[in-house]
């Protein structure tokens, strides 16, 4: 069937509100697993946290070896039908926590089901892609996708709060029913996006896995932008154990700090990909992205020892230029990470991209741990200057991977 430009338009769109719909709820099973899923795990399971750990990490390092490979299917297969397989296989992954009792039966169970996502999350932008032409549609995209993502984080969050003080194995239960359940809404709506006309190119997963490791340029410019997600652990840990820690700060400012952090995000995300839509604008973003964090760090470590309503100011002050800092990163790593993937290669690009966040994620804690506690204040100005060095060359980087393409 011919598509006129009409017909096809409304295609796209109905598409991508499919996506963002699925991604909304399915982020609401995400909130309220992840504010549960550690007491589950200690609490009703029995399982030591080292076993958890363990399990965790062997999660990880599976997903960043399949990470590009799954990303690549999607090149040669439908990205939808990848998508769709990879959410009923992790949805079927949470069904079975409420059956696993021995320790190997729980690290496989949690290999299943965190080692995929890296790769899902790659296969999304790839059909992103797909949907619609064009670096700045894409990335707009992509952004109102994780304004649905904070916001159903947010739901999902409130949801587990109340899992928590109910504090029952029965309310555990149903918590990861409902989980299940936001999986398989993901996996049909997926499954109902039209595919987009023409027939698809024949091409092996691993020739396209092949081609972004020869893309030396592509991989330079992903390597330093992906350091800025250490932000994302600047917020999970940092923060929390230098309040805890090195401040007489209440410790519920840790958690007013996300709600700050979630709400900015939510609120201007898209806006600001609109700063994204060169490969130059991306760059420049990407560099102020690093310069906001880094005063957010040099702000944080003027708190040292310090109590009272201007720390508090300080602290606020810091989680507003972390946002600035977080929004440029994410904004601007989309915006080079699109525009400088190979069109008949997409899923692979991307899931270069985002083994090279998970690697960093990997460290992340680590890194913010031994730093702040190692160094107090002085930590706070070392990440600083990491944040600096890594955005300061990816104008530079990106100009040569643009004479490359």
């Amino acid at each position: 069937m011919v598509l006129t430009p009409t017909t096809q338009a409304a295609a796209e769109t109905a598409g991508l509100r499919r996506l963002l719909w699925g991604r909304g709820i399915s982020a609401l099973g995400d909130g309220l697993w992840f504010t549960i899923w550690a007491l589950y795990f200690t609490r009703i399971l029995h399982l030591s946290p080292a076993l958890v750990g363990l399990a965790m990490a062997a999660a990880g390092g599976v997903g960043l070896l399949t990470a590009m490979p799954l990303g690549a299917m999607a090149d040669r297969y439908d990205p939808r039908a990848i998508l769709v397989a990879v959410t009923l296989l992790r949805g079927a992954a949470m069904a079975a926590y409420t059956q696993v009792s021995a320790p190997w039966a729980f690290v496989l169970v949690t290999v299943v089901f965190v080692a995929p996502a890296n790769g899902a999350s790659a296969v999304r932008t790839a059909l992103v892609a797909e949907l619609v032409t064009g670096t700045e549609r894409r990335v707009g995209a992509l952004a109102r996708q994780r304004v649905a993502q904070h916001a159903g984080y947010a739901l999902g969050a409130g949801a587990g709060a109340v899992v928590l003080a109910t504090d029952r194995p029965s309310a555990y239960l149903a918590a990861i029913c409902g989980n299940v359940l936001s999986f398989a809404v993901l996996a049909a709506l997926t499954a109902t996006i039209a595919p987009p006309p023409g027939p698809r190119a024949a091409r092996e997963p691993r020739r396209g896995v092949q081609v972004v490791l020869r893309d030396r340029p592509y991989l330079a410019v992903i390597g330093a932008t992906s350091m800025l997600s250490l932000c994302w652990a600047m917020l999970a840990t940092g923060l929390p154990l230098w309040i805890a820690n090195f401040t007489r700060l209440p410790l519920s400012l840790s958690g007013a700090v996300v709600v700050i952090s979630s709400v900015g995000i939510a609120a201007l995300q898209v806006l600001v990909t609109r700063f994204t839509g060169t490969t130059a604008q991306a760059a420049r973003t990407v560099v102020w992205a690093g310069g906001s964090l880094a005063v957010s760090c040099v702000l944080l470590a003027t708190t040292a020892g310090r109590a009272g309503a201007v720390a508090i100011g300080v602290v606020t002050l810091a989680a507003l230029f972390h946002v600035a800092g977080e929004l440029g990163y994410v904004g601007g790593g989309w915006g080079l990470s699109v525009e400088l993937m190979r069109e008949d290669a997409r899923g692979a690009y991307q899931g270069a991209s985002e083994a090279a966040t998970a690697t960093v994620q990997m460290f992340a804690p680590a890194v913010f741990t031994l730093a702040l506690t190692g160094l107090g204040a002085t930590g706070w100005l070392l990440m600083a200057g990491v944040f600096l060095a890594c955005s300061a060359p990816v104008p530079a980087l990106t100009r040569w991977a643009v004479r490359t393409r």
